[in-house]
């Protein structure tokens, strides 16, 4: 049977189509993974105690050590290299057009207390190896590189929102885990408190954010996924409650004469449990804290405080929940005669979500190498949501042993962490060309 000339056509005419929309991806250009294990390695010896432990808290010794370290490290790649007045750490690579916005990536090196070493240094050391598989490669990019390595990550993301310009004056009185004050902190990192103004990037300086990070939970580990895509950055939004019941004595009066304050706030705590699982998604809910008065054993509780916290991509989803939990706290309140009250709290982190553009991009990149992925939100904050306020945003979870990080425990293999670096790296190439 003779093929129709015009089926013949549109064949001809749809192959180039298909070739331009897909960038070849060369999946022989890949991290040194030997080098990037012997730098988390190097880089944990600042700071450890006597018992091993890792103590490299902001502005501390080992912080002021680490950073040094680093900082050669990116000089011997060729970067061009200065702390700004925050205190972080600003690595620079020329592209062959200096008038494209910068692409950026990195991370901090800062840990808490008795941390781990793959808590943000994994996304400093995987920046640092881009630059140094681009270079082994000749490959000059069209878009200038920026590495940043910002300073007190686990502070409260102090460097990024001094990036910002969302660091509070106020906020540079308050102590860090080192014992010194931001102020103080950022003075011994080689910044300048008095001059922050010029720390401050304005929006569209950059092209582009990119993180990579453990993923600090079981989801990928237990699926056996290599990567996640990052889809945003979860709002917080907390409230205060106050359960208040009748204080009387235990003994003496009957339990069906009762106004437990404690009845009704542990009603609430699997009203809260309910409704959240209630809703489509991966939101979540949660009572962390809880004061209970007069706290006898001989007394029936007259008063509870307790925490609310919720969690989602959606601002509007969490307001929905929390209304369906005051509608719960009306029928508990009916039901035990007690009062619930609720304050909303001033603390409101409001969602980031990823570039839809570079979650693309990193799924192609995952693609083409032969890395299995999936999308996820991310429960926890992390430098680059800050960096949302800037320029689109792009962050890559690799899976964390037993879902274990904060901790002397955590661990990622130096085959996770090459996966998450590879995608971070052709990401970075698949941008330049856009």
């Amino acid at each position: 049977m003779k093929t129709p000339n015009h089926f013949v056509y549109l064949i001809i005419f749809l192959l180039p189509i298909s070739g331009f929309a897909q960038e070849v991806i060369n999946s022989e250009l890949t991290v040194n993974s030997e080098r990037i294990e012997k730098r988390i390695f190097e880089l944990a010896e600042f700071g450890r105690n006597e018992k091993g432990e890792g103590q490299r808290v902001a502005y501390s010794k080992g912080d002021v050590e680490g950073r040094q370290y680093f900082i050669s490290l990116m000089e011997k790649a060729g970067l061009q290299v200065s702390i700004d007045a925050a205190g972080n750490i600003i690595g620079k690579r020329a592209g062959r057009d200096a008038s494209k916005k910068p692409i950026a990536f990195g991370s901090h090196i800062d840990m808490v207390p008795d941390g781990g070493n793959y808590d943000g240094t994994l996304g400093s050391i995987t920046a640092l190896e881009v630059i140094e598989v681009l270079n082994e490669n000749g490959i000059i990019t069209e878009h200038p590189l920026e590495v940043l390595i910002f300073q007190n990550e686990e502070g409260g993301l102090v460097g990024s929102r001094a990036m910002t310009g969302n660091l509070k004056e106020e906020a540079l009185d308050q102590r860090s885990a080192s014992g010194l004050s931001i102020r103080e902190g950022i003075k011994a990192i080689g910044g300048d408190p008095d001059r922050l103004a010029e720390a401050v990037r304005k929006p569209g300086d950059l092209s582009a954010f990119l993180e990579i990070h453990i993923e600090q939970s079981k989801v990928l580990e237990s699926q056996g996924i290599d990567v996640a895509i990052v889809e945003g950055i979860v709002g917080i939004e907390d409230w205060d409650i106050t359960v208040t019941g009748m204080a009387n004595h235990a003994g003496s009066t009957p339990m069906n004469d009762r106004q437990d304050a404690l009845i009704a706030a542990s009603k609430l705590v699997l009203a809260v449990n309910e409704v959240v699982n209630s809703f489509e998604g991966a939101q979540v809910g949660s009572v962390g804290k809880m004061k209970v008065e007069p706290g006898a054993p001989n007394v029936i509780p007259g008063k509870v405080e307790m925490s609310l916290q919720m969690r989602d991509l959606s601002t509007e989803k969490i307001m929905q929940m929390f209304d369906n939990i005051e509608i719960k706290a009306k029928d508990i309140e009916a039901e035990t005669g007690t009062q619930i009250a609720f304050k909303h709290l001033n603390l409101s982190t409001t969602p980031i979500l990823a570039s839809k553009e570079i979650q693309d991009k990193m799924a192609q990149a995952a693609d083409a190498l032969g890395i299995s992925h999936i999308r996820m939100q991310s429960g926890a904050g992390h430098d680059v949501q800050e960096m949302g306020r800037l320029c689109p945003i792009g962050l890559v979870f690799i899976p964390s042993k037993d879902g274990i990080s904060h901790n002397p425990k955590e661990y990622s293999s130096p085959e996770q962490m090459a996966k998450g670096a590879n995608v971070i790296l052709h990401t970075v190439l698949l941008l330049d060309k856009n």
